[in-house]
């Protein structure tokens, strides 16, 4: 991966990115508006670090709330009523940005 594709990433990347938020202006207005939360709770709290997990855990809850506005549920009939924790519980395998600086901090004093 270039230099540039880590500051702004693939142009695959981006093109799936837009296509995700295409797909969730589409929702009704209390989807979107959670889902917009949730992205913002996910981004500063969960810290996610890799595209691919980024890419799964969105688009499962578009499909999720796509099928939820489909059968006239609301956004906590799916997600429960404690929403972080919903969103907690998705990213709870993935590597994140805590992850990798404890895993840098123990490797750089680990060497003497």
């Amino acid at each position: 991966m270039s230099f540039i594709e880590k500051i702004i990433g693939s142009l695959d990347e981006k093109r799936e990115w837009k296509a995700m938020e295409a797909r969730a202006k589409t929702l009704p207005s209390e989807y979107l508006n959670a889902y917009k939360a949730i992205q913002k709770y996910m981004w500063t709290a969960s810290g996610l670090t890799d595209w691919k997990e980024t890419s799964r855990i969105f688009g499962g809850i578009l499909d999720l709330f796509e099928e939820g506005a489909a059968g006239g549920k609301k956004v906590t009939d799916l997600t429960g009523e404690d929403v972080a924790a919903f969103c907690d519980e998705l990213v709870k395998d993935t590597k994140t940005w805590k992850d990798k600086y404890r895993e840098k901090l123990n490797d750089t004093i680990g060497r003497d």
